[in-house]
């Protein structure tokens, strides 16, 4: 098996990377391929012929996107758009990774797949396209994910969390913003999965099992630290952001269960990651 990956370096990119080292991998950065550029696309998909596209490359500034639609749209969604197209021409399969965002958060129950998505930004409505352009590669899967963390950068919501609460600081957390956490080393295993099994192409949640606030998150991580954290609840209504975020974006990862590819609790997952973090060998 070959596989391309583009954004490479990125957080899930470097996971998809080591997941598949034991394959011929491809590794394309963004300083590597130019995602606004179709016919660039083109090119390296056939240059590398491979057998499996994987795509971790997005823009994830979501406020930024609501002034800045176009570069939002163009990695998003026609980046997309020319990597289903090359992906056909080459009869690789292409994966590709979507959002929570692309619920508008009025749920009560974890969302599923053929629950009916509805936008409300920028940033969420270029991710649902890209969604749709995706599904335009005959063999694809398009897999949902949510608040990521663990991989080779230490950007995300929840690495902050780790890092105010080991320092003593005070963390501000969304006591009323319901989560699916994904931990990138358990994304990684499962498109791997999918990919050999040679499952049924199309739309996957693939998110850790279970759900949690961002509070509640901040505790567990107190928790698995040791320590007295000095967290400061937060209600969505009393932020003021650029973009909507959705309230309640938690996902049912059932119809990935189904098939046999059981992804472990959100809170095994954290345990894993922190004990990482506290060994010192968390990569960054």
């Amino acid at each position: 098996m070959t596989a391309l990956v583009t954004g490479a370096a990125g957080q899930l990119g470097s996971a998809i990377v080591r997941e598949f080292a034991g394959s011929e991998v491809v590794a394309l950065t963004r300083a590597e391929l130019d995602l606004a550029d179709p016919a660039a696309i083109r090119a390296a998909v056939a240059a590398a012929r491979p057998s499996v596209v994987i795509n971790c490359a997005a823009y994830n500034h979501v406020d930024a996107a609501e002034t800045d639609a176009v570069t939002a749209l163009q990695v998003n969604a026609m980046a997309v758009r020319a990597l289903a197209g090359a992906a056909a021409d080459a009869g690789a399969v292409l994966v590709h990774y979507g959002s929570d965002f692309v619920f508008d958060g009025t749920a009560t129950t974890p969302y599923r797949e053929d629950d009916q998505a509805n936008p409300r930004g920028v940033y969420a409505t270029s991710k649902l396209l890209g969604e749709w352009f995706a599904s335009g590669a005959p063999r694809h899967y398009v897999l949902r994910v949510e608040s990521l963390f663990g991989g080779a950068r230490r950007k995300s919501s929840t690495d902050k969390i780790i890092d105010e609460i080991a320092a003593g600081r005070e963390t501000r957390v969304f006591v009323d913003r319901t989560v699916s956490p994904s931990y990138v080393d358990d994304v990684a295993r499962a498109t791997r999965a999918l990919v050999e099994r040679e499952a049924p192409p199309g739309l996957y949640h693939c998110v850790n099992s279970g759900l949690c606030t961002w509070h509640e998150m901040a505790m567990e991580i107190a928790r698995l630290l040791g320590v007295t954290p000095r967290l400061v609840p937060m209600r969505v209504a009393g932020v003021t952001l650029l973009a909507e975020r959705p309230q309640f974006c938690a996902l049912s990862n059932a119809k990935l269960a189904a098939l046999g590819i059981v992804m472990p609790p959100w809170q095994d997952a954290l345990a894993r990651h922190i004990a990482k973090y506290r060994s010192g060998v968390a990569q960054v």
